[in-house]
């Protein structure tokens, strides 16, 4: 009998604890992710339970890599959103949103009960968008056939990051090649759309057009660089052989003219007269000196 009613109150102790459980402090969130465009605003909302009347404490907190920030404190918001955000019952709204406003934000609410101190809280990420900005172009003004060439195509302002279109004579470049039509256009280049590269491993004449790239990401217009030429030209072999002909001829005649020169007697002549002259100043010295020695 007394085990009985020991089981008995054991039970009840449980029932107890799943009812404060089921009945304790639950926040709840519309929305966990929530996308706004810049400049625009934002809600972040953030629901509770509890009964009315209670004490309740409302905290707002940025998490972020060097730590966590307060956003709204003991009743008012601080930082850069002081004069940018309002209180939506325990949400908020926020104004005029900038991409520095993307992270992950954290709704703390606790409440004082019968049972004490209980707190709870929900996590939400706010992802500001941004329009692409007029990417950077790099593309080469001139190629030799048969060798390798990237043009590469970047802006970094975007959000989320842009994906990129590569343009030929105002045609739009096929993504992948080796394959279907890509093949039976005997398609040089492979264009990657997330990098923003344009390479040709081998590139050829038929390469040679008007280029350009188009950033974006979903949001607003799209933007395009300005439209540069690629002039793509064979290698001229028999120029290349004429210029080194003409240098070995010119080194041949220089070492022709040398030779005759010396054959001739021309560098000879020269040392001795060079002889000459130097035998000359050693006579009038010699001279010089024996007439001061006479007197």
């Amino acid at each position: 009998m007394a085990s009985r009613s020991l089981r008995l109150l054991l039970l009840g102790s449980l029932g107890v604890l799943c009812c404060r459980k089921a009945t304790g402090i639950s926040i709840e969130t519309d929305n966990k992710n929530v996308k706004a465009e810049e400049f625009k605003e934002a809600i972040l909302s953030c629901k509770h339970k509890f009964s009315k009347g209670m004490s309740l404490r409302i905290e707002w907190k940025k998490i972020q890599s060097q730590g966590v920030s307060f956003v709204y404190y003991n009743g008012d918001f601080t930082g850069d959103l002081k004069d940018r955000a309002e209180m939506l019952n325990t949400g908020i709204r926020i104004r005029n949103v900038t991409r520095k406003d993307s992270g992950t934000y954290r709704c703390e609410i606790s409440a004082k009960s019968e049972e004490g101190q209980r707190l709870g809280e929900a996590t939400i990420t706010l992802t500001v968008l941004v329009p692409p900005t007029t990417p950077v172009c790099e593309v080469p003004s001139s190629a030799m056939t048969g060798t390798v060439v990237e043009l590469s195509c970047k802006e970094t302002e975007g959000s989320p990051p842009s994906e990129y279109q590569w343009y030929k004579n105002g045609v739009p470049l096929l993504q992948k090649t080796g394959t279907g039509s890509a093949r039976a256009a005997n398609v040089t280049y492979t264009m990657n759309k997330k990098s923003g590269t344009l390479l040709f491993n081998t590139v050829t004449k038929n390469d040679t057009g008007e280029y350009f790239c188009e950033a974006s990401n979903g949001i607003g217009l799209p933007q395009k660089c300005s439209v540069r030429r690629m002039q793509v030209d064979d290698l001229n072999v028999s120029g290349i052989i004429a210029a080194v002909v003409f240098v070995a001829l010119v080194m041949a005649l220089c070492g022709l003219g040398v030779f005759y020169a010396q054959k001739k007697g021309y560098f000879t002549k020269e040392s001795s007269s060079q002889k000459k002259s130097n035998s000359q100043a050693m006579s009038e010295k010699d001279f010089k000196h024996t007439k001061s020695f006479v007197i």
